[in-house]
C-alpha cells in the first residue's frame, strides 16, 4: 500500500468517525480489482501506478489482486461471480474478447455476463528478442527465422491472449515460423525470454522498457503506426520492413453484470477524474500509453466490434481453439 493511500484512508476514517458503525464499516471496504493477468504485465502496471489517484476518487482502498491463468478466463470468472455493487472491478485487455476464438468452451459470455464502464486507452506493445539472438534490427532477424525454419520459438503469456496472437500475426506477414510455447502469465514468460530458455515474444512497452534499457532484451520494432514517445529509438513495424503490422493493445474497465446505472456512472467519473491527474498523467506517458476515456455506452459496442475483429484474426493466423 502506498503512503498517499494510507493518508487517504486515514482523513477519510477521521472525517467518518461521527457516523455509525455499519456505516463507517461499508465507508470503509476496499475496491477489489481482479486483474485476470499477472504481476509485472502492462496492465498490471497501470492499475498499479493509478491506484493512488483511484482510491481518492473511489472513496475506498483499491485493493488488486493478481489472478492469471487460462489466458485470462481464471480472474474472470471471478468478477462475473462477483455482486454488482461496485466494489470488485476488472481492468481487461484485448484478451477478453478473445476467449471465444480460441476456446473450445468458455464458462461465461465475454460481453453479457459484464457491465462496461469505459474503455480507458490503448499501449504500444514490442516485438523483442534475447539480445544472444544474431539480429540486431527486424530484417535479420526475420531472415534468421527463414534460414532455420522452426529452430526458433516464441514465448506468449498463454494460448490465444493477445500477445500469442500479436506474434502469430508476425508470423504470417513475415511468412516465417517459429514454435510457440505458452506461459502462464505474462512475469513467467519474460522471465524465460530474458534468460534465453525462449528466442523472442511480444509484451506492452510498459511492462518491458525496464529490461530493455538495461540490456536484458533488444527491441526489433512497435507494431504501431507511430513512434511512441516513451520509447523514441525503437523503430514502429513499417520502419523496421513490415509496413503492415499493426497491432495495440487497449484496456478497459468493467465490472460483474447487473450493475446499477447510477454505480456505472459513479465509477466511470472517478475513472476520468483519476486518470486526469498530473500524477497518472505523468506514469501514463512514462509507460507510453494514450488515455481516451470512452462512454459506458460506446465501451459496449467496441467490445462487440473487438471481438468480432479478433475472430477475423484469429481465423487468418490459424490459431486453433483449444
Amino acid at each position: 500500500m502506498t503512503s498517499t493511500t494510507t493518508f487517504s484512508r486515514r482523513h477519510a476514517l477521521l472525517a467518518l468517525g461521527s457516523l455509525p458503525l455499519a456505516a463507517r464499516a461499508q465507508i470503509d471496504r476496499p475496491v477489489r480489482f481482479i486483474l485476470p493477468i499477472s504481476a509485472g504485465s502492462g496492465v498490471d502496471t497501470i492499475v498499479r501506478a493509478s491506484s493512488a489517484a483511484l482510491s481518492k476518487a473511489l472513496g475506498h482502498i483499491v485493493v488488486v489482486e493478481n489472478q492469471p491463468g487460462a489466458g485470462g478466463v481464471v480472474g474472470t470468472q471471478t468478477l462475473i461471480k462477483a455482486p454488482p455493487d461496485g466494489m470488485t472491478l476488472s481492468v481487461v485487455s484485448n484478451n477478453h474478447v478473445i476467449y471465444p476464438s480460441v476456446l473450445k468452451s468458455l464458462p461465461f459470455d465475454p460481453l453479457n455476463d459484464i457491465t462496461p464502464i469505459a474503455v480507458i486507452g490503448a499501449g504500444p506493445l514490442v516485438l523483442v528478442v534475447n539480445p544472444k539472438l544474431p539480429a540486431k534490427d527486424l530484417k535479420s532477424f526475420i531472415a534468421l527465422l527463414k534460414s532455420s525454419p522452426g529452430r526458433y520459438n516464441f514465448a506468449s503469456s498463454g494460448n490465444g491472449t493477445i500477445l500469442h496472437l500479436a506474434a502469430e500475426i508476425f508470423k504470417d506477414l513475415s511468412g516465417t515460423f517459429s514454435t510457440h510455447i505458452p506461459y502462464r502469465g505474462f512475469g513467467p514468460m519474460m522471465q524465460d525470454i530474458v534468460a534465453g530458455q525462449v528466442d523472442w515474444g511480444v509484451g506492452a512497452l510498459s511492462a518491458v522498457a525496464s529490461q530493455v534499457k538495461a540490456g536484458n532484451l533488444r527491441a526489433l520494432c512497435v507494431p504501431s503506426l507511430a513512434r511512441s514517445p516513451a520509447a523514441p529509438d525503437i523503430p514502429t513495424s513499417a520502419e523496421a520492413g513490415l509496413p503492415f503490422y499493426v497491432v495495440e493493445g487497449w484496456f478497459g474497465v468493467v465490472g460483474p453484470k447487473g450493475m446499477p446505472a447510477e454505480e456505472v456512472k459513479r465509477i466511470h467519473a472517478a475513472f476520468s477524474t483519476a486518470f486526469a491527474t498530473a500524477e497518472v498523467k505523468e506514469a501514463m506517458a512514462k509507460q507510453g500509453n494514450i488515455i481516451k476515456i470512452s462512454t459506458p455506452e460506446a465501451a459496449k459496442e467496441f467490445f462487440g466490434n473487438e471481438l468480432k475483429r479478433y475472430a477475423r484474426v484469429v481465423k487468418r493466423a490459424g490459431v486453433q481453439p483449444q
